[in-house]
Parts: C-alpha cells; sequence; structure tokens
C-alpha cells in the first residue's frame, strides 16, 4: 500500500527526491514518515509530516532534508539534498508512527565518496 521510489546511486553532496504513493486508502488524515535502515542497523527515523503540515526531522538530516506531502496525489516526498556516503541505506515511507504491517519494500539510496 506504500511504495517507496526514486533511489539511485549519487556522488556526495549530491541530491535525490524519494517519492512514496499510497493506494488502497487515503493517508491524508495521517502522519507519514521516512524511515531508513543502513546494512547491518536498526531501521531509523528519519522525517516526519503530519495531516497539516508539521514536519520533524532526525538531527542526522535537519537542514540537509526535506520531507513534504501532496494529498491531493496521496503522496509523501523526501528531497535529500547535500547527501553524504552515511545516508547510504534502504529507504522506506510508512505512517508515522509506524504501522509494522505498513512496510514496502524501500528505495535503495547508495552515496559514493
Amino acid at each position: 500500500q506504500l511504495q517507496a521510489s526514486g533511489g539511485g546511486l549519487v556522488q556526495a553532496g549530491g541530491s535525490l527526491r524519494l517519492s512514496c504513493a499510497a493506494s488502497g486508502r487515503t493517508f491524508s488524515s495521517y502522519a507519514m514518515g521516512w524511515f531508513r535502515q543502513a546494512p547491518g542497523m536498526e531501521r531509523e527515523f528519519v522525517a516526519a509530516v503530519t495531516w497539516s503540515g508539521t514536519k520533524t526531522y532526525s538531527d542526522s538530516v535537519r537542514g540537509r532534508f526535506t520531507i513534504s506531502r501532496d494529498n491531493a496525489k496521496n503522496s509523501v516526498y523526501l528531497q535529500m539534498n547535500s547527501l553524504k556516503p552515511e545516508d547510504t541505506a534502504v529507504y522506506y515511507c510508512n505512517l508515522y508512527p509506524y504501522d509494522s504491517e505498513m512496510w514496502g519494500q524501500g528505495t535503495q539510496v547508495t552515496v559514493s565518496s
């Protein structure tokens, strides 16, 4: 029901824009979040946006990443700028707080140094 896309390989300092398309039901009244999981690490919170547009970020991405949503398109986005090698991970979208039954496949982001 939640499909992330837009990942890829980028050099350090570059940018990527991730998209999350929701299907099956309307998510406009829910807070939505982005999460990521690096190899050998636990999944971690990246950013979230409430239904009204209030945004929160992890300390590691604040000032570099921007989360947004388009309720008309039932979609959430993550603009990632000034990417660093430590941003390399599989990125997932989910509700916020997450619903363990809503994890999709995620999208791979790889940042080369």
